[in-house]
């Protein structure tokens, strides 16, 4: 019989265990247990596994261990950790202070880069930041890697995309000395695998160790854990559609995208108008309304967060029960990423996709090639119920 994995036997420092248990978590994930071995021993690794599955833990807690065990004392940043997205790194430093107290700071575009001046002179051991703020303060001299341990690339995938690839790969060639580097993403195309796979962290004119690959059998949470609807409204009809089934549905945290920016605050409007409270986010929004607006949704404060696509990837806010999907996006990875907000850390969850006949013919080709199921549902006297239902009833 196996022996029993557990966050002991993965030599996680027991203060960062502690800190786990009380945020209830007590069982490593299957890519915390097949990744942190590997971290350990100092590998350089890009590991992917799907949405939810707990990638974020399975770097940071190895690399937080090191640091409280750490035999050199030097207050310097030891973790450089990259993210594409200004909510992804604030998300990640807000994982780091659930469990310890290791100084971390947050440099993001689009906040003022004298105040994280000012936050790298209190000597953080961990950044968090979005690539090209990141490498303009490294070229200003005012984020010194001398003491860096390892790199991680959180969301790899779209921080190698042609919009991030420049200020990514050029970060990668800042170390002063031999590092880590550790990418961890939900999807990994063969384009990133090869870039990763040539790109060696470059040390004193000598060549880093490879980066090795680890794929993590699916878990299929898009079939097991999620509920998929569809739900027929003609373009008009789409926002009062909506409405109906928030008031069917009741859901407890829910999470609506429109691939549509401009859609985001119609939407908003309209519900607030038929008195249901809910909050805007996208890309347009100020930075600290951004931020706002994710931690009322996080709390508890709002229940209802309207979006764009911006935040489809690697947000992770636990117990959302319910994804509304205003359309179907053309890309299918999208779509993954949007109904994968909902069901993370073991717990299940409800999709439902508002379409007009064009995207219903579309969403039942998706159906066939994911091999998830979909359920007809339409609303009927306040409930959400399928056509056999309502023939039942008629």
């Amino acid at each position: 019989m196996a022996e029993e994995i557990t966050f002991n036997s993965l030599t996680i420092e027991k203060s960062l265990i502690e800190k786990l248990k009380e945020n209830n978590i007590t069982t490593p994930t299957a890519v915390q247990a097949q990744a942190i071995p590997l971290i350990n021993s100092g590998k350089s690794l890009l590991f992917q596994s799907e949405t939810g599955t707990g990638k974020t833990y399975a770097y940071l807690l190895p690399l937080l261990t090191k640091i409280i065990n750490s035999q050199n004392p030097t207050k310097a940043v030891k973790i450089l950790i990259v993210s594409p997205t200004f909510e992804l790194a604030g998300q990640i430093k807000t994982q780091i202070q659930l469990v310890s107290s290791i100084k971390t700071a947050l440099l993001i575009g689009g906040a003022p880069i004298k105040r994280q001046t000012e936050s790298l002179k209190e000597k953080p051991e961990i950044v968090c930041g979005t690539p090209a703020r990141l490498l303009e303060l490294y070229n200003l001299k005012k984020l010194k890697l001398d003491s860096l341990e390892a790199v991680v690339l959180d969301e790899a995938d779209r921080l190698l995309s042609p919009e991030l690839k420049g200020y990514t790969l050029e970060l990668l060639k800042s170390p002063k000395k031999d590092v880590q580097l550790l990418c961890a993403s939900a999807t990994i195309t063969k384009t990133t695998q090869k870039i990763l796979q040539e790109t060696k962290i470059k040390t004193d004119g000598t060549e880093g160790q490879k980066v090795e690959t680890l794929f993590l059998p699916p878990e299929d949470v898009l079939k097991k854990r999620i509920t998929h609807y569809a739900v027929f409204a003609e373009r008009r009809d789409k926002i009062d559609t909506l409405r109906r089934i928030l008031n069917a549905e009741n859901p407890s945290k829910c999470l609506i995208f429109t691939g549509r920016l401009d859609q985001v605050e119609n939407i908003v409007s309209k519900l607030k108008y038929k008195k249901i409270e809910c909050t805007a986010l996208h890309a347009k929004t100020d930075k600290t309304e951004r931020k706002a607006a994710i931690d009322r949704f996080r709390s508890g404060k709002i229940d209802i967060l309207v979006t764009s696509d911006l935040t489809s990837r690697g947000l992770d806010i636990p117990d959302i029960t319910h994804v509304i999907q205003m359309d179907l996006p053309s890309n299918e990875d999208f779509f993954i990423h949007r109904a994968g907000r909902t069901a993370r850390a073991g717990k299940t969850g409800i999709n439902i996709v508002i379409g007009d006949e064009r995207e219903m013919i579309l969403f039942s080709k998706l159906e066939k090639k994911l091999g998830i199921t979909v359920y007809p549902k339409m609303l009927y006297k306040g409930k959400l119920i399928s056509p056999s239902e309502l023939e039942e009833q008629l």
